[in-house]
């Protein structure tokens, strides 16, 4: 991991890969400006926080402790050194897991190999109608985020790998008529995994009071949603 720029880690988490408690690796830099972006200080790449011989030695310790790595940002796949990340640590017996905006189709594709379970955040519908540009500040987004899904569940039906798609969902970024596209979308490429997270407010955004923040209590959306994803869930900020 000499080369990866890494920007922090979370020792033990049961969050970032659903049923398996994992390290979290975060990686610097991404393109993209997200308005709710929780990670903010990872957006620009600097020096790195962490010395990579080391975290790699403290991994060797945590055989046994841990089931698997997870590497976020940022977006990790800006960095290429992931690659041979994900080599040292499954040389290590970890599983190996990533978090990606799907910014970056071709290098995905080529560390798909070294992966057991990816999590794509999904922004927002994935056409030029959505709202991406605006989420995101890149006008297209949404054009490689529909190839490395489509690459993920291409993985997934040929070698089993693991996945999420997740959208974090606020009224103010993501509207019911584009979320009801979104689940379409989802449904018409196969996707199982779907979850909607609760946007959380941050120092650049704090969401308008008088806009709901999700859609638990609205039964009637969430049903209309999985009529689509049967397997939809609901993800609060503190869960």
């Amino acid at each position: 991991m000499e080369t990866l720029c890494i920007g922090g880690l979370t020792p033990f988490s049961t969050s970032d890969w659903p049923g398996r408690l994992a390290a979290v690796v975060f990686v610097q830099g991404c393109p993209w400006r997200c308005h709710y972006c929780h990670n903010e200080t990872l957006q620009q790449r600097s020096e790195a926080k962490l010395d990579g011989a080391a975290l790699l030695e403290w991994l060797s310790r945590r055989r046994g402790l841990l089931d698997g790595v997870v590497f976020s940002g940022g977006e990790p796949l800006l960095d290429r050194g992931l690659p041979r990340a994900l080599e040292q640590v499954r040389e290590l017996g970890f599983a190996t897991g990533l978090h990606t905006a799907g910014i970056y189709p071709a290098r995905l594709k080529g560390v798909l190999p070294l992966l057991d379970w990816v999590g794509l955040d999904l922004k927002a519908s994935l056409d030029a109608q959505g709202s991406y540009g605006r989420i995101t500040g890149s006008n297209g987004a949404h054009r490689p985020v529909l190839q490395c899904l489509d690459l993920i569940l291409d993985a997934h039906r040929d070698s089993g790998l693991g996945y999420e798609c997740r959208t974090t969902y606020h009224p103010e970024w993501i509207d019911e008529p584009q979320l009801l596209r979104t689940s379409v979308q989802l449904a018409a490429r196969g996707v199982k995994h779907w979850v909607l997270q609760e946007a959380r407010a941050t120092k650049r955004w704090q969401p308008a009071l008088h806009l709901q923040s999700g859609p638990e209590d609205e039964s009637w959306l969430m049903g209309l949603l999985k009529l689509h994803v049967p397997s939809l869930v609901w993800r609060s900020a503190g869960g």
